[in-house]
């Protein structure tokens, strides 16, 4: 399967068929830090991914909104 890699931009080929999981151990890339994108979808850990398939990782980013004084908003 062809993957790519975001932060740093790269493309590898792993062989497949294989699940999300044994992907991301392969490599050492932690689930909760990533996305797994098949087809402009997002995929489960559990899923088997095909040996043709393209795969997008992505990290997973995150942040907040901040009020004018530049602390943590609130949510009521």
């Amino acid at each position: 399967m062809r993957v790519q890699l975001r932060n740093p931009n790269r493309v590898i080929e792993v062989d497949g068929p294989m699940s999300v999981v044994k992907l991301l151990k392969r490599l050492e890339l932690n689930r909760e830090s990533v996305l797994v994108i098949s087809s402009g979808t997002l995929v489960p850990g559990d899923a088997v991914l095909a040996g043709d398939a393209d795969i997008e990782i992505r990290p997973v980013i995150s942040g907040g909104a901040g009020d004018r004084r530049g602390q943590t908003a609130r949510l009521r």
